[in-house]
């Protein structure tokens, strides 16, 4: 689909959304025939020779996922969090309250490590009064965190029901807050428009409070490595309304007008194209240990080339506070042209591209590079110079015969092949590449434990804001520690002696 073609679907779905503010509530045949009239309108009108007046982001239906004043830092959320800490009054009022009716030491970390006024301050609205109030934000974030830890597979609705809040479920209800001697139970629909309400810089502000947590904890550090990788969400019970072949190329619209029909991986027990989304995540990698944890998602339609989305949770990342150095992927996420590292100074490396043809004179798997068909001693490396890997002429006085007629130099353009900007020359390129695997572990975590792949939700703000929750136990979960495997090691003295084992 060609930049045109998605201008197209943009105007189209922006000019749906504001002639039909109440879009869901429409019957299905009437969503089919507003659908297809806007369309075809739209197509009509275009002009393929016009300049495309909008952003990047606002073309790949991420405009609402960029970043804004009212995102905080890594540093300010630390000194927001040492303010907290050092007023007596706050810390009398909403400090947590140990509760012997934590059986599982999971939630009890957890919730040990959640300050609930710092919830209620990130996830305050304007006009939000606390009086007179029997749900807090905390209350309603809590009881998010809990259906994501120990429930994920459920619906919402059968959620609030006394199964999960009665007063049997003591531990339930001491982690959301609730007193136990009352009934008390949140409906469905409260959480929908608690989920509904929060805006983009809500749902980074929670993973900054988390990532702080995490990163005080000594997990990560300004020298860590950061991986991308992305995976299919499905946008459930999609009817389709309407499509038209422009020039060769399908648009479509969807009952979700922010999704798209996509490709994805090939995979034995599911269909080559999904309808829905695609979440990008940026991992931090533990280089000694390999293990790797999701800090941020980006969520666009399935439509979109995994390239596009590189640069945009980079920004984001380097705008939090993340000292960005080294980001590793795959082929997808290459930086060819050089405009992440020139805006954000961070170097993506990734397995080289089959496709892209290697230069003249190069020895790939010496891993060397000589000036010419007749010279015989390999250049030596120098650096990046100008978007251009920088060679010059290792030979010592006399050995190349060639020497007065040689430039003894050479430049070799940046490309998405061998010669990215960090090229195969360097050392430690090869162990970048191959650690890269390790950021798609977490999307085990986050679809098939933490529910991702189960959202339920039939809207974009509503998936993001599912996987953000799930991005954010991933990190708690991680340092509570309760889910690592544990090998036994055993000692001489333990260890059965062969015959007797077998």
């Amino acid at each position: 689909m060609t930049m045109h073609h998605k201008n197209i679907k943009r105007q189209v779905v922006k000019k749906l959304k504001e002639e039909f503010p109440h879009w869901n509530r429409l019957k299905a045949k009437e969503k089919k025939e507003i659908t297809n009239k806007v369309l075809n309108e739209v197509v009509a009108m275009y002009d393929f020779n016009q300049e495309i007046d909008c952003g990047k982001h606002e073309l790949f239906g991420i405009e609402e996922q960029v970043h804004n004043e009212e995102i905080l830092t890594i540093d300010k959320m630390n000194n927001f969090i040492e303010e907290h800490k050092s007023n007596n009054l706050l810390r009398l009022i909403g400090g947590n309250k140990e509760n012997p009716h934590f059986a599982c030491d999971e939630l009890f970390f957890i919730d040990s490590i959640i300050d609930n006024q710092i919830i209620d301050a990130l996830l305050s609205y304007e006009g939000y009064s606390p009086q007179m109030r029997d749900l807090f934000p905390h209350h309603l974030f809590r009881a998010e965190m809990l259906k994501t830890l120990k429930y994920p597979e459920i619906s919402y609705r059968k959620f609030c029901t006394k199964e999960y809040f009665g007063m049997h479920q003591k531990e339930n209800k001491c982690f959301i807050g609730f007193p136990l001697h009352k009934n008390k139970i949140i409906d469905h629909t409260v959480l929908s428009k608690f989920r509904s309400g929060l805006q983009f810089h809500q749902l980074v502000n929670i993973l900054v409070y988390i990532i702080c947590i995490f990163r005080n904890s000594g997990f990560i550090n300004d020298n860590i490595l950061y991986g991308i990788d992305s995976t299919d969400i499905t946008a459930v019970n999609q009817r389709y309304l309407a499509q038209i072949e422009v020039n060769g190329t399908k648009i479509r619209i969807y009952d979700d007008l922010n999704c798209d029909c996509g490709k994805r991986r090939n995979k034995r027990d599911k269909s080559y194209y999904v309808i829905g989304y695609r979440l990008h995540t940026l991992t931090a990698i533990n280089p000694e240990s390999g293990h790797s944890y999701p800090l941020l998602p980006l969520l666009a339609p399935a439509n979109h080339h995994d390239s596009l989305f590189a640069h945009p949770i980079i920004s984001l990342a380097k705008a939090i506070g993340l000292n960005i150095k080294l980001v590793t992927a795959d082929e997808a996420y290459h930086d060819k042209d050089s405009e992440i590292f020139n805006d954000t100074g961070a170097s993506i490396i990734t397995p080289p591209v089959k496709k892209v043809n290697i230069p003249e004179y190069v020895d790939i798997e010496l891993k060397q590079v000589f000036c010419s068909k007749y010279c015989s001693t390999p250049m030596q490396y120098l650096g990046v110079y100008e978007n251009l890997h920088e060679f010059k002429c290792a030979a010592q006085w006399g050995e190349c015969p060639f020497a007065g007629s040689c430039p003894q130099a050479r430049y070799i353009e940046i490309d998405s092949g061998h010669f990215q900007r960090i090229s195969i020359f360097h050392e430690q390129a090869q162990e970048a590449i191959d650690i890269r695997k390790n950021s798609e572990r977490p999307f085990n975590l986050l679809k098939n434990v933490y529910g991702a792949s189960q959202a339920r939700a039939r809207s974009q703000h509503g998936i993001l804001v599912q996987c953000t929750f799930a991005h954010a136990a991933a990190l708690l979960v991680e340092m509570a520690g309760t889910r690592r495997k544990v090998t036994p090691s055993y000692t001489k003295e333990q260890q059965l002696p062969l015959p007797m084992a077998a």
